[in-house]
């Protein structure tokens, strides 16, 4: 139960794993459940990055949440474009 109010930043290997899982979700989310995925992957993104930039996991963290966004707009623009032709299955 020590790590129940703990406010310190996330540890190395906690942070460079969230990265890494943010990473993946961001690839992942640019074929197949991206509106899903791609907030998931900014969530884990902002977590993975942790305070401080000199982690290990700060580089596969920012990215994976770059690539959140981008999913997740597209995501949002392909739903609302084909909302209004009947595309969506």
């Amino acid at each position: 139960m020590s790590g129940f109010g703990n406010s310190a930043g996330r540890s190395g290997s906690n942070a460079g794993t969230l990265g890494i899982a943010s990473l993946v979700c961001g690839i992942l989310g640019l074929f197949f459940l991206g509106i899903v995925l791609g907030p998931l992957a900014i969530v884990l993104g902002y977590l993975g990055q942790g305070k401080s930039y000199r982690n290990t996991g700060a580089m596969p963290a920012f990215i994976g949440m770059i690539l959140g966004i981008v999913v997740t707009v597209l995501s949002v623009v392909w739903l609302a474009t084909s909302a209004g032709t009947g595309l969506v299955a």
